[in-house]
């Protein structure tokens, strides 16, 4: 909640490790699914409706894609691509003077949320990759929190929906996905009272700082893919 969302480089890995690469997209959804539901709920509020609007339809037909993706491909190397990107967007922030920066608009989100559901479908999620465009569309704090938890509600009901349809959920994948489901409960709780206490400012070099550890970190993963392409 604080870094505006990442969970799933920390869980990926592990769900990788434990039940295989096969879990990670159906676990991960339905974790991310509940934990953002309740999101969404503590935050409601601070929903940017209008982002919301333009979001969903382009999420639910990018996730069906995705998700039927999932059943025909390996998109391994899709993470590395999403690295690159996040590293690219902190570049810009950090060399790009504030009144500047690209400004997004509300119906930006329509083909955005589209190509992002599509990857978010084909590897689980695509973690922290819209965050600076809800920042600068004008989100902040509690409202791109509760903005894009709602949003990622919604993407992953689809999701979830979409992965039973084409057989790719297990009653194990679904236990195991309510168990992270149930630890990011307490953790939102957490999370919304030290959200808080914090500027905007201190929010907003927090999102970027996890964007780049998270831009590192898929990078990292995918390191072989690098080390084919220059040998």
């Amino acid at each position: 909640m604080l870094a505006g969302g990442g969970s799933p480089f920390i869980l990926i890995p592990v769900i990788s490790l434990l039940l295989g690469s096969a879990a990670v997209a159906p676990v991960i959804t339905i974790g991310l699914l509940i934990g953002n539901t309740q999101r969404g709920i503590s935050f409601w509020h601070y929903v940017d409706w209008q982002v919301t609007a333009w979001y969903v339809p382009g999420a639910i037909v990018g996730a069906i894609i995705g998700c039927y993706g999932l059943t025909q491909v390996h998109a391994e190397g899709l993470q590395l691509l999403l690295g690159i990107g996040l590293l690219t967007m902190v570049a810009n922030h950090l060399l790009t003077p504030e009144d500047a920066q690209f400004a997004v608009k509300a119906w930006y989100f329509l083909p955005l949320s589209f190509i992002n559901a599509i990857g978010s479908g084909l590897i689980g999620s695509t973690g922290p990759v819209m965050n600076p465009l809800y920042l600068n569309y004008g989100l902040e704090k509690e409202a791109m929190v509760a903005t894009k938890a709602f949003n990622k509600a919604v993407l992953h009901l689809v999701k979830l929906t979409t992965y039973a349809a084409f057989g790719s959920l297990s009653s194990d994948y679904l236990l195991y996905g309510l168990v992270i489901g149930l630890g990011a409960i307490p953790a939102n709780w957490l999370g919304k009272m030290v959200l808080a206490k914090m500027s905007a400012q201190q929010f907003r070099q927090l999102v970027f700082a996890f964007v780049a550890v998270s831009g590192v970190t898929m990078i990292w993963q995918q390191r072989h893919f690098l080390t084919v392409w220059f040998m």
